[in-house]
């Protein structure tokens, strides 16, 4: 089963972070491959919200869209993800944000995955891993829009 684990640090508070990941409508915007997000429903959980969300994703002429639930936990810097429908047989990821001493925060996705298709593992796997690796700088690159380029301890932006 792929799996891809990356960690970045970034100049940006670790509530910052968990509020970009968090904020799943907008990911058409900015991340690789999404084409369309609509959330189906949003309630309450006793961790903080959970949503039902289905994401369209594609690259050149292959389309495919999956429905998963999203656990936002704000108290433990935790978002979890778990699939609900689409062309996998599994998928689940989490995103983790660590503050760091001095500021900013240390961003841990995870993502772990298997296609119900052979066929379309071959296709889009090598796809996948290429656009995992840039979502973590595709979330910071969003961070610099949102909230401008993170200000040094003597006052300067970086």
């Amino acid at each position: 089963m792929p799996t891809f684990d990356t960690s970045r640090r970034v100049p940006y508070s670790p509530e910052q972070m968990f509020d970009l990941v968090a904020d799943v409508e907008k990911y058409p915007q900015f991340l690789p491959m999404c084409e369309s997000l609509v959330v189906r429903a949003r309630e309450p959980h006793e961790q903080g919200t959970r949503l039902t969300a289905t994401m369209g994703v594609g690259y050149k002429s292959i389309r495919e869209h999956f429905t998963s639930r999203v656990t936002l936990k704000p108290a433990e810097s935790r978002i979890v993800v778990e699939y609900l429908d689409g062309p996998f047989s599994y998928l689940e990821n989490r995103w983790d944000f660590l503050p760091l001493p001095g500021g900013g925060c240390q961003v841990r996705f995870w993502i772990s995955y298997e296609f119900k298709s052979a066929m379309l593992g071959l296709l889009m796997g090598a796809l996948f891993d290429k656009a995992f690796r840039k979502f973590t700088e595709a979330f910071e690159q969003r961070a610099r829009v949102v909230y401008g380029a993170p200000v040094r301890a003597n006052g300067t932006s970086s």
